[in-house]
């Protein structure tokens, strides 16, 4: 067994189980709905969180503190175990920092462990996806400074694909203007986006109706990923609450892509990221070329 652990938070985006089976130890966001808070924690089901959204709750979300993660951080640092604690996109949230500063605070009080706190520049289950892959390599006998070494070498190259059938939330957290999201809700529009470079969401094209949106993303994954058609990496999808969009993606992909690793995994779209996303969003990752030189 190693000895560091690795971590990560609840806006992986991956189930409770899959966390523990991969041995990734993970810290809960907060959100609150109708100003009630609650951890991210999964303990609320995808179908009751989004219900509420559509039934007009109000959602809000408040990332970790560094007090929390002291709190989190403090037991392993004790037990004799090093970290590497990979954080959501600085250009989504101000984790990083949060967890900066407590490995600071650490590194004085535990002068001999080592720490390591990685931007991810990613979120949601392609955040999941490196946390999957580090496993991996972890697995197979990479030492932690090996392991901050090659994340932050290839971070860059997983890749988040979107789109959205429902703008509604997108027009009510102030990601589109009410006029746009009325004229994309007439002319059923479904706008693609990805995550750039510096970890921020980017609109990249207006796709006409959602059978257009899923051949879309497809042939996007098709332009960015590692090999083209020939990728033979893992490939996962989250959803919000739109399953059988995301099984018509995944299927799509299967057929596209025949040396993929194994059959591409769909997870939820969770309770932080959900907040902002409302339902209806399909998301896509997978390994390509950097981002930076897109």
């Amino acid at each position: 067994m190693a000895g560091y652990i690795l971590s990560c938070c609840s806006t992986a985006d991956l189930k409770a189980a899959h966390f523990k089976a991969r041995d990734i130890q993970w810290i809960p966001f907060h959100f609150l709905l109708d100003g009630v808070t609650h951890d991210d924690d999964q303990t609320m089901s995808s179908e009751s969180f989004y219900n509420a959204m559509r039934n007009g709750a109000d959602t809000k979300t408040a990332q970790v503190s560094t007090g929390e993660f002291i709190e989190y951080f403090t037991p392993f640092l004790e037990q004799g175990k090093d970290i590497l604690h990979i954080s959501l996109s600085s250009g989504l949230s101000g984790v990083y920092n949060a967890a900066c500063i407590a490995r600071d605070d650490l590194r004085e009080r535990f002068p001999e462990r080592k720490i390591y706190v990685v931007d991810s520049l990613g979120a949601s289950s392609g955040y999941g996806l490196i946390m999957e892959t580090l496993a991996d390599l972890r697995d197979g006998g990479m030492d932690i400074d090996e392991l901050y070494g090659w994340i932050e070498q290839h971070k860059l190259e997983m890749w988040h694909w979107f789109f959205s059938t429902d703008l509604t939330f997108y027009v009510k957290g102030g990601r589109l203007s009410k006029v746009g999201g009325w004229f994309g809700t007439v002319l059923r529009i479904c706008p693609l986006l990805n995550m750039n470079e510096t970890g921020h969401l980017t609109p990249r094209m207006k796709m006409r109706g959602k059978a257009k949106a899923i051949e879309g993303i497809v042939d996007r994954m098709a332009e960015t990923a590692r090999d083209g058609l020939n990728y033979s990496g893992k490939c996962f999808i989250s959803q919000s609450d739109c399953l059988e969009d995301a099984q018509a993606v995944a299927k799509l992909v299967e057929e596209r892509f025949p040396k993929l690793s194994g059959r591409v995994l769909i997870n939820d779209i969770g309770t932080t990221i959900g907040s902002h996303t409302g339902p209806g969003t399909v998301a896509l990752f997978f390994w390509g070329k950097s981002r930076a030189e897109a």
